[in-house]
């Protein structure tokens, strides 16, 4: 594609020769002379510098050098798009597979995709132009909304809803039975799990992620929810909208997210919590049962604290080894029998 059309399908202008032909793209560093980059801000001008990239997506307070560049007030934005317009999905042909089993009953949209060896049982409601890559499980009741991808071996138990364009990556497992039990005459017996999973629309879901069902009622996820590879949402969790949660993230059952939050890595969220609205949940930190983070709120550590706190205390405690230094100089001080209590120097009475 060459930059002249690029920058027409991305809506933006250009600077330099529009009738370079970009073959695809590149890390800055590493772009070549037909490949296309990006400069996300003024601390890497210096780096595009030296750039062999044929093209770059820059700023509009990027300083004019004279070589190809195509200027956004978002550039990082502007290239993921380029990206889609480079890097164009493959059509996969709409159909049946012979080896899939479809039950009785089943409603298929149309132009639906239905790989190899994928099951699809009683009830099932498939809608427009879904795709289901090979080996997927779809239970009984399972609505599935127009224009989702459900990559190889996902699973979606009976009763899962799942929104339009949604995409379920290789190997999640939607409507798995939540973790519950009571005890009973000295032994674990389980709480039966009724309820369901609702995904909202445009959501996404990556590997290996789990999402139970509720034990009555529902667990929901927003609309536009981004969920990492090994993430563990439990039974009964609500999910506001647009919220991120990265990989290795577990909640527990019962706890809510608030619209916008962003949950960064191997967070931890006991029974019950409450994420309010845009809070920010640093990479590690554990969240208390029914603790509650405040809207807008960044924490980390655990206990989960408010960062600048967090911060406070990570700075005290690297001054520990030098604290503990100076205290035993000074308990060997004060045992000297050459110092008296006061601290004078009791030498040559």
């Amino acid at each position: 594609m060459r930059v002249r059309e690029l920058a027409e399908r991305l809506r933006v202008t250009f600077e330099g020769d529009g009738e370079i032909e970009l073959a695809g793209a590149a890390e800055l560093e590493r772009a070549g002379g037909d490949e296309l980059s990006f400069v996300a801000a003024p601390k890497y001008w210096k780096l595009a510098d030296g750039s062999a990239a044929a093209c770059l997506i820059v700023g509009m307070q990027f300083p004019a050098t004279g070589r190809c560049v195509i200027r956004a007030q978002e550039p990082r934005m502007v290239f993921a798009q380029a990206l889609h317009l480079l890097y164009p999905t493959t059509a996969i042909e709409s159909g049946v597979h012979p080896s899939a089993v479809i039950e009785p009953g089943v409603v298929l949209g149309a132009q639906v995709s239905i790989g190899p060896l994928v099951s699809i049982a009683v009830g099932a409601i498939v809608g427009d132009g879904v795709q289901i890559r090979a080996g997927c499980v779809i239970g009984r009741h399972v609505k599935i909304g127009a224009g989702s991808l459900l990559h190889p071996r996902v699973t979606l138990y009976d009763g899962v809803e799942i929104g339009e364009r949604a995409v379920l990556h290789s190997g999640c497992v939607i409507g798995a039975d939540g973790f519950g039990f009571v005890m009973v005459e000295g032994k674990y017996r389980k709480f039966p799990q009724v309820g369901s999973v609702r995904l909202g629309d445009d959501v996404e879901v990556g590997a290996n992620s789990c999402i139970d069902r509720a034990a009555l009622g529902v667990t929901s996820i927003g609309d536009g929810v981004k969920i990492d590879n090994l993430v563990h949402i439990a039974h009964n969790c609500r999910i506001g909208d647009d919220v991120v949660i990265a990989a290795q993230t577990g909640l527990s059952g019962g706890v809510s997210v608030g619209d916008k939050a962003i949950i960064g890595g191997q967070v931890g969220i006991g029974d019950k919590a409450r994420i309010e609205a845009g809070a920010v949940l640093g990479s590690g930190c554990g969240v208390l049962t029914s603790k509650i983070v405040r809207a807008g709120q960044p924490v980390w550590g655990t206990p989960a604290r408010p960062l600048r706190e967090y911060l406070e205390q990570l700075a005290l405690a690297s001054r520990l080894p030098e604290m503990q230094t100076a205290i035993r100089a000074l308990e060997a001080r004060l045992e000297s029998p050459s110092t008296a209590p006061d601290g004078t120097d009791r030498t040559g009475e």
